[in-house]
């Protein structure tokens, strides 16, 4: 019979606090949590909580914010826990070996990549990006290096043609919280079998920067719409038309039947604002003008239809 473990939990965003209920909602049992310091957002600038300390303060579990774990007092405080696992989802700090050595059975990882691809801070949007055909979660033990550690779970989906950022988050997070849950239990049995990852496999998924995302009209059609597709709903693709930067949510690729120079708008109609790049067009068909919401093409065509007129040029910002 699987005994419950005693777990510390550390983790940040959306993505982590799903996880988190679903270790709440386990046989297993969390301890404390950590989570990055709370931090300004929205346009009050206001200190607001992480999902992650949202849902720990509505399970009335005790939360530690440490900025890092550099001192030996909020090592300490980890250690007074005893817990037999620290379970890591998108958490935000690189934990010292001193750290990873406290709980009993290490520490274990959720990340949003078949490792060893897409180590790093981007995997979800990387693999969309690159045209990935396959995705997953894997449940990792810690080690010093980064996403290097022994693999102890793997679970996988496809990346549609359609996929977006943010669509193969949620398919990911509903994949890595059972994954979780699984391996936790396998872990109580000892049943678990680490398998060595292959360095020679891994590559990097760089943390997004601002230009990675001012669109580049000048590349092929299929790289401008994986690339917005990536990127969406966060943190989310961007060009300059005119003196508007304009916010791009969807595109996809399609045939043009004119050909234009790159950044040209083609057409627009209901279904979408038609762009020309290097090679191909791509068709956009969810757009935010600054100070609006983000409309589709339908809407835009009421208010809009000068704007985005056949003629018009978008550019890098």
């Amino acid at each position: 019979m699987t005994q419950s473990l005693s777990i510390v939990f550390a983790g940040t965003p959306d993505f982590a606090a799903f996880h988190l209920s679903a270790v709440l909602a386990s046989q297993h049992t969390v301890s404390a949590v950590y989570t990055q310091p709370d931090r300004p957002a929205g346009r009050g600038k206001k200190l607001h909580a992480s999902a992650v300390k949202q849902v720990a303060l509505a399970h009335e579990l005790p939360v530690h914010q440490p900025l890092n774990f550099k001192s030996q007092e909020d090592r300490d405080a980890l250690a007074a826990l005893k817990p037999d696992v620290l379970v890591v989802v998108a958490y935000g700090l690189i934990l010292p070996q001193a750290v990873l050595d406290i709980p009993k059975y290490g520490c274990l990882n959720v990340h949003a990549s078949i490792l060893p691809r897409w180590r790093g801070a981007a995997p979800i949007q990387r693999a969309v990006e690159a045209g990935d055909a396959l995705s997953g979660v894997t449940i990792m033990q810690m080690e010093r290096g980064l996403d290097t550690g022994p693999m102890l779970n793997k679970v996988f989906c496809d990346i549609t043609e359609q996929e977006t950022g943010g669509s193969l988050h949620d398919k990911l997070q509903a994949l890595g919280a059972p994954a979780l849950i699984d391996t936790l239990d396998q872990l109580s049995d000892g049943q678990l079998a680490p398998e060595t990852q292959d360095d020679s496999q891994a590559n990097y998924a760089h943390k997004i920067e601002k230009d990675d995302l001012n669109i580049n009209w000048q590349q092929p059609a299929e790289v401008v719409a994986r690339t917005i597709r990536a990127f969406s709903p966060f943190p989310v693709c961007f060009s300059q038309l005119g003196d508007k930067r304009i916010k791009l949510y969807q595109a996809t690729m399609v045939e043009a039947a004119t050909p234009g120079n790159a950044g040209e708008i083609l057409s627009f109609d209901k279904t979408g604002v038609m762009v020309a790049c290097g090679v191909g067009a791509v068709k956009l068909h969810n757009l935010q003008i600054p100070g609006k919401k983000p409309m589709t093409a339908d809407q835009l065509l009421n208010g809009y239809k000068e704007l985005f007129a056949p003629g018009q040029v978008f550019r890098q910002a």
